[in-house]
């Protein structure tokens, strides 16, 4: 499994001491000093079947900066990946990325159930 987040990020640390609680083995990855790519967010966000939307980290700053509220709705897909590509910061975090499954954002029940634990 791959983990992707933003260490400073207070969600982020509850998410990692979930998976390290549960002894649950993954790849960490730091969303900011290693951006994900167009490519594997697209394929993320096809296999999560989520709206793209979905990956835009809405709260923060850089998304407010960008007036992206305004701009997503009429922004091509390829676009929008695009942009995501440009800035880890840009995107929903944490990520938790397995073969059946792609995570957004830290929900525990959510979370607990796709990994069938707690």
């Amino acid at each position: 499994m791959l983990f992707l987040c933003y260490p400073k990020c207070s969600t982020c640390r509850k998410a990692r001491a979930f998976l390290d609680e549960a002894g649950i083995a993954y790849t960490f990855r730091d969303i900011q000093k290693d951006n994900p790519t167009a490519a594997e967010l697209d394929a993320w966000q096809t296999q999560s079947g989520l709206p793209l939307k979905r990956f835009f980290n809405t709260s923060g700053q850089a998304y407010r900066r960008l007036t992206l509220k305004d701009r997503l709705p009429a922004m091509p897909r390829t676009e929008q990946l695009a942009l995501l590509a440009t800035d880890g910061l840009l995107v929903k975090r944490p990520l938790l990325v397995a073969n059946a499954f792609v995570l957004v954002g830290f929900s525990l029940p959510q979370w607990q159930a796709a990994l069938q634990t707690g």
